[in-house]
């Protein structure tokens, strides 16, 4: 029979982009789908306090940078480098703070993969309260759902050092690849999808023999701490380091299925101010207010090398920032300076020798929209942050 009831009226819908392709989305897309993660995926909040702590703030650093014969200033970077935030902090003093690309204070953008190297940390305060035993315990002490598995002979201390030795292809074009089906199964929200695929991963190197880069392991280090502390993620992050720092707004971390696990390791949601606040917090050793969170050292073990980064693993980003080693989630500098890295741009540089941390979002083009007229990026953010240091040196 033919159907004669009238079809509904068309309504205005919001067209969101594709979450399974987050990592290959064209430039117009980024810009837009970076602050609204909360929108394509699963996600928990992770809860502020009931009051701010205030940022102090100091008289603004005038400077500009030099790359290439060429003298710029900051405007200059914002506009070269598609950056969504830019934020100086000397002495615990707010000395640079600039939004682009339509980008608000009060918004939150994806941290990409610098939310390893804050997850990274919480495993410190685990320590410091006794939740985790030792770094050199299995991690199927804490997940025993991986035993049997590639990830059968690999512990905590492996993971924060990416040494599990699991073979993974963090490929961000391949849309095969571990990292892509990883967040196809984000997208998709399916109940235990990430452990399912890192339960197939097959072992490529013996567990803490070889560094290779792995946002499975973070994933993993955070459902390690979620059952050390018999608790979610986010409440964990919120009752250690977000509310004792006094950030400003809720930030929140994606969840691999609709009140699932946490993603440790990629696509939190959080203001510019708020990770200057961490920035400032890991420049403290961890002490809020004269009480101590992570264990004496824990910062410095951090800094300190794991792990050399391969010679065919130097991508140009890597090698603009002079990045040479690993240590634990943090990504280590040949000055001695620490450096949180994400996806598109997203950085988190720290050189506790100067008292100075810089936070840049940003919205770098994904390879097959790079164009032959692109700047270096990351060579013009390390000019910017050597001009910082200058104008700050006193």
């Amino acid at each position: 029979m033919k159907d004669t009831s009238t079809p509904p009226l068309a309504q205005a819908v919001q067209h969101l982009p594709r979450g399974e392709d987050f990592l290959l989305w064209p430039p117009c897309l980024q810009s837009y789908g970076y602050r609204i993660v909360d929108q394509l995926f699963a996600t928990r909040t992770i809860a502020r306090g009931p009051a701010a702590q205030p940022m102090p703030r100091a008289a603004e650093v005038q400077t500009g940078y030099e790359l290439d014969g060429q003298t710029r200033d900051v405007a200059d970077f914002m506009d070269r480098n598609n950056v969504a935030g830019l934020l100086a902090i000397h002495r615990g003093h707010i000395v640079l703070e600039r939004y682009g690309l339509g980008f608000r204070p009060e918004e939150r953008w994806s941290t990409m993969s610098t939310v390893k190297s804050m997850t990274a940390m919480l495993v410190g305060a685990a320590l410091h309260d006794g939740a985790i035993g030792s770094l050199d315990d299995s991690v199927t002490r804490y997940v025993p759902t991986l035993a049997g598995c590639a990830y059968q002979d690999v512990t905590v201390r492996h993971l924060l050092t990416m040494s599990s030795g699991i073979d993974w292809r963090e490929d961000y074009t391949d849309k095969q690849s571990h990292v892509n089906r990883y967040s196809k199964s984000l997208a998709d929200k399916v109940p235990g999808g990430v452990l399912a695929l890192l339960r197939a991963c097959p072992r490529g190197n013996p567990a803490g023999a070889v560094w290779q880069y792995n946002t499975g392991d973070t994933y993993l280090l955070g459902a390690v701490l979620s059952a050390a502390t018999g608790g979610t993620l986010a409440d964990y992050m919120s009752q250690r380091i977000w509310q004792p720092c006094g950030m400003e707004f809720d930030g929140f971390y994606t969840l691999e299925s609709d009140g699932g696990q946490e993603i440790g390791g990629s696509r939190a949601g959080m203001s510019l101010r708020d990770i200057g606040r961490f920035a400032q917090f890991v420049l403290d050793d961890g002490v809020v207010d004269g009480r101590r969170i992570l264990p004496e050292g824990w910062v410095e073990q951090s800094a300190t090398p794991a792990f050399e980064i391969p010679q065919d693993q130097h991508a140009a980003h890597r090698r603009a920032l002079d990045l040479r080693a690993y240590g634990y989630s943090w990504w280590l500098r040949g000055d001695g300076a620490m450096m949180a890295m994400g996806h598109s741009g997203q950085r988190i540089f720290i050189d506790r020798a100067a008292d100075l941390a810089v936070v840049q979002l940003a919205a770098y083009p994904e390879p097959r929209y790079v164009s032959a007229n692109e700047p270096d990026r990351d060579a013009e953010l390390n000019a910017l942050i050597g001009a910082l240091r200058a104008a700050t040196r006193t």
